[in-house]
This record gives structure tokens, sequence and C-alpha cells, in this order.
């Protein structure tokens, strides 16, 4: 008698290292946390997910300097400290600093992703990755602008 054990395989997914320290005003980002939330298996490397993220805090945090400072001449020591409401025990300021940070490291991650496979179904997924990553940076923008208290959209009369 033969015995066929199907499971399916998947790609393991790598331990992601410490939690990545921005600074003190902002929350560490936990590696692991961003690969769960976002849906990355193990074929994005440890180090491609925290060059990623790394970069994504940087730019996010460049995008909040002014902001930031403001908030610390009022007193803050760091975003947590915010008056704000919170949700699930968390300000929705670490939620929204969290969600522009994220979006942008997977924005990064996607347009990076590219197949060197010249045939027309490498082609359109190249174009659905150009689509993910904007949508991505499009929700980026989103959170940093509602995290400012700015609003989304600007309309004028000509």
């Amino acid at each position: 008698m033969n015995t066929v054990n199907a499971t399916p395989t998947s790609t393991p997914v790598p331990t992601d290292g410490a939690a990545i320290a921005s600074s003190r005003f902002w929350p560490d980002v936990e590696p692991a946390h961003f690969r769960a939330a976002m849906r990355y298996d193990g074929t994005v490397t440890t180090a491609r997910l925290r060059g990623a993220l790394l970069e994504a805090i940087a730019a996010v945090n460049g995008e909040l300097a002014g902001w930031r400072m403001v908030k610390i001449a009022g007193g803050a020591l760091r975003l947590a400290d915010i008056e704000a409401e919170q949700i699930d025990g968390e300000s929705v300021l670490v939620q929204r600093w969290r969600r522009a940070v994220y979006a942008t490291a997977a924005a990064d991650l996607a347009e990076r992703y590219r197949s060197f496979d010249a045939t027309g179904a490498a082609r359109q997924r190249a174009e659905d990755l150009d689509d993910t990553a904007d949508q991505l940076r499009a929700d980026a923008r989103a959170a940093l602008r509602a995290l400012m208290g700015v609003g989304r959209c600007t309309v004028e009369l000509i």
C-alpha cells in the first residue's frame, strides 16, 4: 500500500530580528508585525524587509519633522503622549504613523519586485505591481494627512 502525504509547501517565514528603533519620539517598528500585517511570506528576505522598513521610517519621519517639532515644543516627549483617541488600547496617531510606515515600505518592496522574464505575463505583473505601489503610496499619504489633521482634498473655485 502506498501512502501519499500531500502537505502544501510554503516558503518558511524567516526570523526578522529585533525591533527597529526609530527615535525617542516615534515608536519602534516590529519587522515580524509588518510581515504579518502586510502578508509577506519568506520570499521577501529579512534583509530586504528591514531595508524597506528603514527607508520608510526615514521618509515618514522626514515628512513629519516640522509637525514633530511643534508637538515637542508643546510638551510631548513621544507620539503616544499626544492627546488622541485610543482604539484597541493604542493612540490613533501611533496607528496612523505605523500605517504610513508600513504602506511606504510595502510600496518600496512592490516597486523593486520585478521579474527578469520578458513575457507578456511578466510585463502585466510589473504593471499590476506599479498599480499596487501607487495605491500603497496613496494610503501612506492619507495616513500622514490624517495624523497631522490635514484634509485629504483641496477644492478651489476657478
